[in-house]
């Protein structure tokens, strides 16, 4: 019998063993998120006593009608890279169809005493690494999506409430998600109003 893949087993699955590690105490309680396929929702939980201390979630009344900022198209200077580096293609090229004839060798290739061409290699430029961005500069991309600028709210509305009740820190349980996407932007946005975690 051949085992179907049940995606929210997988993620239960990877949710417990984050739980063996992960436990709210009354003074760093924890951040617990779990996300639908339409709504994302995020409480702060005592684990001691087992109370909810706040929650937050995209079908609250505050968040009705929200919309995402309109994005601003960063405007890029078109850089001619003059300096790329030359690539130097080799000189004989392979026949492209049956009976085709292959280009003449250049001066630089003529055939040594031995009779064989020789080749020159392909020069590449150098990679250039980017500036290492930051997880606000990696959501920037992604921002304009309704769902995850919903989260982003969420994520702020949760950690306004937590200080309210006097929560500095958290640890934050993912809920057995990738930390990419929605819950990243809850994340970032509960870090925004200075919840630390």
């Amino acid at each position: 019998m051949i085992k179907q893949f049940n995606a929210n087993k997988a993620r239960l699955k990877r949710h417990m063993r984050l739980r063996n590690r992960l436990g709210g105490t009354q003074e760093r309680p924890r951040l617990s998120v779990f996300r639908s396929g339409n709504q994302i929702y995020a409480q702060v939980i005592d684990d001691i006593t087992g109370h909810t201390l706040a929650a937050a979630s995209s079908l609250d009344e505050s968040l009705k009608g929200f919309k995402p900022a309109p994005r601003a198209v960063p405007t890029k200077k078109v850089e001619e890279s003059a300096e790329i580096g030359e690539v130097e293609v080799a000189t004989q090229a392979a026949p492209t169809k049956k009976g085709a004839k292959a280009e003449k060798p250049s001066a630089k290739a003529q055939p040594r005493s031995g009779g064989r061409p020789t080749q020159t290699k392909t020069v590449l430029p150098a990679a250039k690494k980017g500036e290492k961005k930051t997880p606000v500069e990696a959501l920037a991309a992604i921002s304009s999506n309704h769902k995850v600028a919903l989260a982003r709210e969420v994520g702020k509305l949760v950690a306004q409430r937590a200080k309210e009740k006097g929560i500095e820190q958290v640890v934050f349980d993912r809920g057995g998600y990738p930390y990419h996407g929605r819950v990243a932007a809850l994340a970032e946005g509960a870090r925004e109003v200075g919840l630390k975690f």
